[in-house]
């Protein structure tokens, strides 16, 4: 288990992505967010460690919107705050995907897409979203997505 430093930015679990540093950011980004809404430290591990939550996010993904990504999970994070629970998925392409699953509020559910700065749009997701930006001193130029989960899970 790796926790993430939003200080001190590190690649490590990374290094295969060629986009390496602005994943790091990425991840980073999501460290601090963690930490300064629920005081909560975001850790993660290398997906050879966590199969229950690459399955749990791959079974979100095929059964509301049948998509499956071609690029290798590197890492993941699985974790509850209040009453949500978070995933993570952070892909060796660049990508981050995440799932929000409100334990008691079936109508604040939903599946994030993040993508690193200088990665391309991955296939499964081109013209099936649009992207907006965000900017952020750790990762650059962040383009985001998501869609509202409606089934059970």
């Amino acid at each position: 288990m790796f926790t993430v430093d939003f200080k001190d930015v590190s690649t490590s679990g990374l290094h295969t992505s060629p986009v390496a540093e602005a994943l790091a950011g990425l991840r980073a980004n999501e460290a601090r967010y963690f930490m300064n809404k629920y005081k909560h430290e975001f850790t993660v591990v290398p997906a050879s460690e966590s199969q229950e939550t690459l399955d749990y996010v791959n079974k979100i993904l095929k059964e509301e919107r049948d998509i499956t990504f071609a690029a290798r999970p590197l890492e993941t994070s699985h974790f509850q705050v209040e009453n949500i629970k978070f995933a993570y998925v952070f892909y060796e392409d660049g990508l981050s995907v995440n799932v929000m699953y409100t334990v008691d509020n079936p109508k604040k559910r939903a599946v994030g897409f993040k993508l690193s700065d200088g990665m391309e749009i991955p296939k499964e997701l081109e013209e099936k979203f649009k992207f907006a930006k965000q900017k952020s001193k750790l990762a650059g130029t962040i383009r985001g997505s998501f869609f509202i989960i409606k089934g059970e899970y």
